[in-house]
């Protein structure tokens, strides 16, 4: 498999995390979100992904697959150890539930596309960009704050699910973004727990080839 991939991406990143917690190898293929104007903007990667974005995963038989959750539920699906959704149909609607607060409500509105259209269509400075990206990563924090189960080591109960694989790369984001984690001490001790673990560590922007 080959993997498009940049070591800040917090998409790309949860992705990783899935591929080494399957234990599955695969060839890291950096797309570098500001070098050259951006080459997820070039011809050649669009032709990959037409949304010029990444993570994008091309399987062992050639296949092109985009979007990090379908990305990640395709490798649950052909490899379904470790599982990364419950069995139970309620708890997976819980731990679909709390991925999607990260991947539709808090990193779209903070992705790099639109903190640049807001800086040169709004005139936004570095403090008011700042401001912004709280906000959103706030209020998404304060809501998974009591989604995520009251006891137990991770998201959902005492096993890493899809959940915990949206959670960690959001709080790399809010730590590089100095926002205040003491309002979310549950969400600090399950990022804390995962990143002791040998996958999240395997995936983290640091050990990335790319990493700058």
């Amino acid at each position: 498999m080959r993997l498009y991939t940049y070591f800040r991406s917090s998409a790309a990143y949860r992705v990783r995390i899935a591929l080494a917690l399957k234990g599955l190898d695969y060839d890291s293929v950096p797309v570098h979100l500001v070098k050259d104007g951006g080459q997820q903007h070039q011809p050649a990667y669009l032709a990959i992904n037409p949304q010029g974005l990444v993570p994008a995963l091309e399987t062992d038989d050639g296949a092109l697959l985009t979007q990090s959750l379908a990305i990640i539920e395709y490798l649950d699906e052909t490899h379904p150890t470790p599982p990364l959704l419950p069995a139970d149909a309620l708890g997976r609607a819980q731990v679909r539930a709390m991925a999607q607060v990260v991947a539709c409500d808090i990193h779209p509105l903070n992705n790099s596309g639109v903190i640049s259209r807001l800086r040169r269509e709004q005139g936004l400075d570095d403090a008011a960009v700042t401001r912004w990206m709280h906000h959103w990563m706030g209020r998404g924090f304060t809501a998974l704050e009591r989604l995520v189960s009251p006891q137990g080591a991770f998201c959902h109960g005492d096993s890493v699910t899809l959940a915990d694989l949206y959670l960690v790369p959001q709080m790399y984001n809010a730590r590089r973004f100095n926002l205040d984690l003491t309002h979310f001490p549950r969400l600090v001790e399950i990022d804390a727990r995962c990143r002791t673990l040998p996958a999240f560590q395997q995936a983290a922007p640091e050990k990335q080839p790319d990493w700058e």
